[in-house]
């Protein structure tokens, strides 16, 4: 059983014997003046780390003095930009473990690949570091709880990227839950219908010299090269992405789980779906459909890749929301800003509602001003928060995973008597039929019922071995998520 402890994260560290000294570490545990500069390292440049330099580069007493890539091919155009806006150049590494070691830097903000999130959080932790991480979270059930723990051990500020909690829609939805004007909420529906093309097929390949794919694949297994993985098509590989319910869905499944009153871990998951349309190198399903159990509300989750029909370039619309969240009322839908009784009609404006006040500032100013105050109940998407949407993306994709290829039906096996459920497979059957695809000779992935026990986060019942074993993964040494921290 590998333990975390500090004298195993400095015993996998470049520098041999550099010890990391957190008490050193401005941010470590002691409020950080308003007139302090906070330093923070980039890790993931290339896509949404561009967005992480913006806004941190951008604010006062705020400076980006690390750009961690495993491509140097993306340093010498974001450190001309940073000079000249902050008067002096960020130091570049491609290996995160040389940033950690400088006792100087307040922060590490991950914009990597998912499989690196939770380790690069950890080590970032046990470093002395407060940390931005994009979602999701983790990359699987075991890691997420992990970094947990360890924010928690090292006093970290640890914020989420997810971004919709600087809104409101999740306090309103349990205001209204609350008056119960609408009655009681039935379901909490996420929806992520997003176009997602073929990528085809690349052959393996020697990588590029200005990259270290093998830091870029760690923690995963070693494997060959090819240009699906770098820099974005990884998100459609098991081994480095959890597919858009773990992508772009996060987003909407924290917001369904948001809206459900004191919802934090399910008790039972069930997935269906598959890569349709096409076939190519990627792994994860294209077209899903997720139902899990929150007690007696129901937590669902669409994913759609292909568009509203052959050929065409918009995507499927419910109750108007293609990226979006419907909330299913006794009485009616909740939908965007609007209230549709008996799931009809087009609609009327929700009640003005009193909703908790918030300081202003998007979420990476609300991360810094944590940073400087030390309180992590500020924080509007902790580790915590992030923990527990994260958990029902990884339990959906396990139910996926050991599901089994039938013929395609909008009644399958675990799906008996849940009028939700054949509904949502109904509306996929259409949307699939007006894509070409000809559904007698379309195969569905339908996986078991599983049952979860929130308390232990593992899985039981008949499958729980099997399912469990996708709770976790093997680690390559020493980039290994341990069992436990201690």
């Amino acid at each position: 059983m590998s333990h975390i402890t500090r004298r195993n994260f400095v015993k996998g560290s470049l520098a041999a014997g550099a010890a990391f000294a957190i008490s050193s570490t401005k941010s470590s545990g002691q409020i950080i003046g308003s007139n302090e500069t906070i330093l923070v390292g980039v890790a993931g440049i290339n896509g949404r780390g561009n967005s992480h330099i913006s806004a941190f580069s951008n604010m006062k007493n705020v400076r980006v003095a690390y750009l961690i890539d495993v491509d140097s091919r993306l340093f010498k155009g974001r450190v001309q930009k940073l000079e000249e806006k902050q008067g002096r150049a960020p130091q570049c590494v491609q290996d995160v473990r040389k940033a950690l070691e400088d006792k100087d830097l307040d922060a590490i903000s991950i914009a990597t690949p998912n499989h690196w999130h939770s380790l690069m959080t950890i080590w970032a932790c046990q470093a002395g570091k407060d940390v931005y991480v994009e979602k999701p979270l983790s990359h699987n059930v075991h890691e997420g709880r992990i970094a947990v723990e360890t924010a928690r051990k090292y006093n970290r500020i640890v914020q989420h990227g997810t971004q919709s909690r600087s809104g409101n829609l999740g306090e309103v939805i349990q205001a209204l839950c609350k008056k119960g004007i609408y009655g009681k909420l039935l379901v909490a529906r996420g929806l992520c219908y997003k176009r997602r093309n073929s990528i085809g097929f690349k052959e393996p390949k020697e990588p590029p010299a200005e990259l270290d794919f093998d830091i870029w694949l760690v923690p995963a297994p070693k494997q060959p090269y090819h240009e699906n993985l770098v820099h974005y098509n990884w998100h459609w590989f098991w081994d480095f992405g959890n597919g858009d319910i773990g992508n772009q869905g996060v987003h909407e499944m924290d917001k369904a789980r948001w809206g459900i009153p004191g919802a934090t871990l399910p008790t039972s998951v069930i997935s269906v779906g598959g890569r349709l349309g096409y076939k190519d190198q990627g792994e994860t399903a294209n077209t899903q459909i997720a139902i899990l159990e929150y007690g007696d509300v129901l937590l669902m989750f669409e994913v759609r890749g292909l568009p509203s029909a052959k050929d065409a370039k918009e995507m499927d619309k419910y109750f108007g929301q293609g990226v979006g969240n419907t909330y299913h009322f006794e009485k009616g839908v909740v939908a965007g800003n609007r209230f549709y009784p008996d799931g009809k009609g087009e609609g009327e404006k929700l009640p003005v509602l009193e909703l908790p006040e918030r300081p202003e500032g998007d979420h990476f100013a609300n991360f810094i001003a944590c940073m400087r105050s030390r309180k992590v109940e500020d924080l509007r998407a902790d580790v915590l928060v992030a923990h527990y949407s994260c958990v029902p993306i990884h339990l959906a994709n396990a139910s996926y995973r050991l599901g089994e290829e039938v013929p395609f039906t909008t009644e399958p096996k675990g799906f008996e008597g849940n009028k939700w459920g054949i509904e949502a497979l109904e509306r996929m059957a259409e949307h699939l039929k007006k894509n070409g695809l000809d559904l007698k000779e379309t195969t569905l992935r339908v996986g078991p019922k599983l049952t979860f026990d929130p308390k232990t986060e593992k899985f039981t019942g008949p499958l729980a071995d099997k399912a469990n074993a996708l709770i976790t993964r093997k680690y390559r040494p020493p980039f290994v998520v341990p069992d436990k921290v201690v």
